[in-house]
């Protein structure tokens, strides 16, 4: 009840990305042992460890809404139950879940930040120990498209936050519109991104295209 599934996917698709920076990390670090560092072993995993963050972190929020009173209007301000919203609707105090929402806000979307960002600190610490400046852009070129999944994630979550936070005056129409904003724009922009940097797909796309304006 934290959010919608497709809010929970992006929440998914955020940890997707600090899956990635460690990927472009070995991958500029170590490429000749790319295949040794992640095998499917590895990457098992990790997708284990994905779900079971996953589970933890939205398992106890329906249990923590149930325990609530509600009487004032069931009015939400966004288009999907948001946490935030549904507290505000409680009679009773929601101190343990404003508690557990803050810990969870610390333990995954900051210490995943963190662990993006020193990544990226690595990754720039190789690229400047390359010689060739031609090798250096072609390195820097791999993690485009995970720079810009990042961005695609944090601009619309900053975005909603700052409006759910200072834009109390603001029309409900801006706060259903960046909440859908942060619903809908990473997963549906995130396979354009990788698309876009992946030769193979963007000749398919290309090809489909011309074939349909062929017809026509």
């Amino acid at each position: 009840m934290m959010n919608s599934n497709a809010s929970h996917a992006n929440h998914h698709s955020f940890i997707l990305t600090v899956s990635m920076a460690f990927d472009r990390f070995v991958a500029i670090r170590n490429p000749l042992h790319y295949a040794s560092i992640l095998t499917h072993s590895i990457i098992g995993k990790i997708g284990i460890a994905v779900l079971t963050r996953a589970i933890c972190v939205v398992f106890p929020v329906p249990f923590l809404i149930k325990r609530l009173p509600f009487c004032h209007s069931n009015v939400l301000s966004h288009s999907y139950c948001l946490h935030q919203d549904a507290m505000r609707l409680a009679c009773a105090s929601t101190r343990i879940n404003s508690l557990y929402g803050l810990i969870i806000v610390i333990f995954t979307l900051g210490l995943d930040a963190l662990i993006i960002l020193f990544s990226y600190v690595l990754i720039l610490k190789t690229v400047l120990g390359i010689a060739s400046r031609a090798e250096r852009l072609k390195a820097l070129n791999t993690c485009l498209s995970h720079i810009c999944a990042v961005l695609l994630f944090y601009v619309p979550l900053i975005g909603v936050t700052m409006i759910h936070r200072f834009g109390k005056h603001l029309s409900p129409v801006v706060h259903v519109l960046m909440a859908n904003i942060y619903l809908l724009l990473p997963p549906v922009l995130n396979p354009v991104v990788y698309s876009v940097k992946t030769k193979q797909i963007r000749r398919r796309i290309i090809r489909v295209f011309q074939r349909r304006k062929n017809r026509t």
